[in-house]
């Protein structure tokens, strides 16, 4: 029997990087000592800052990133496979990467990933976002193999693209991803039943840290970090919006059990979609 144990660590994000590394450092220490050998942060570990310019004051490259730097540092000292679910990066010019990186056990970066579908959104109430005005959109989907399982790695906004997940299961994931900075709103709405829906059409483990509460930005997340089974069953899940922890023990096996009882992944098959008009071939439609 295969067996990971995981642990996704809910936290509330200022816009000090220094403030929320020391937080992070606490918080992935306490999920280490409680038998995590993957642990993940949340979106926007280092900073949840949606002025613009103050976003801009604070960024660095990856190679100099803090927060990355003091993952790398814990994911050695603690002998653990360590996913920052995102940072912002620069990557020149006047642009951002909303960027995730997992760290082995030897400190090292096995893999980087650039968020892919931007916020660009307008809520009741009046909220409103427009993350491609600041970020840059990544164009690669990317797994990375840990020493048990393979991890699709995707970030909030993400999983609401069934098809990116897809690709990521056709490519082995067992362990699919989507840390996050939920908005309260669409968090109430469609928090829970996006993460189980990924989790049952892929027949694959999802995990998903999340930022919650009222940030010092002024935005509001909807915390509730969930662990869902290849079945879609929440076995872990921070019923809250406070910083935290949460703790599961992953029987991989189950991603196996899943796909062959119900084989979607295999099932599948190309079609074309027509109109009424090309369907009739111009005749008119009753």
């Amino acid at each position: 029997m295969r067996e990971l144990v995981v642990a996704a660590v809910q936290m509330r994000s200022g816009v000090t990087p220094e403030a929320n590394i020391e937080a992070m450092a606490g918080l992935v220490r306490d999920a280490a000592s409680r038998g995590a050998r993957y642990v993940q942060t949340p979106e926007m570990t280092g900073a949840v800052q949606k002025n613009r310019d103050g976003l801009r004051s604070i960024l660095k490259t990856e190679a100099d990133d803090p927060v990355l730097k003091e993952a790398s540092s814990l994911a050695g000292e603690l002998g653990i496979y360590l996913h920052v679910g995102s940072t912002a990066i620069d990557v020149g010019g006047d642009m951002t990467a909303n960027r995730g990186v997992v760290f082995g056990p030897d400190g090292r970066a096995l893999a980087h990933y650039d968020k892919i579908h931007m916020f660009d959104v307008d809520l009741d109430n009046g909220e409103s976002w427009r993350e491609s005005s600041v970020y840059q959109p990544g164009e690669v989907a990317r797994t990375v193999d840990l020493d048990v399982a393979r991890l699709g790695m995707g970030i909030c906004y993400d999983v609401r693209f069934p098809h990116l997940f897809r690709e990521l299961a056709l490519a082995g994931a067992d362990i699919l991803t989507a840390p996050a900075a939920f908005t309260r709103q669409t968090g109430e709405a469609h928090w829970h039943v996006l993460q189980r829906a990924r989790a049952i059409e892929n027949g694959a483990f999802v995990i998903s840290a999340a930022q919650g509460g009222v940030h010092e930005d002024g935005r509001e997340t909807y915390g509730h970090s969930l662990i869902v089974d290849p079945w879609g069953r929440v076995i872990a899940e921070a019923d809250h919006d406070e910083p935290g922890v949460i703790v599961a023990s992953l029987q991989l096996d189950e991603v196996a059990a899943a796909r062959s009882k119900i084989p979607n992944l295999k099932n599948a098959r190309e079609y074309r979609v027509e109109t009424g008009i090309e369907a009739t071939r111009g005749e008119r439609v009753a």
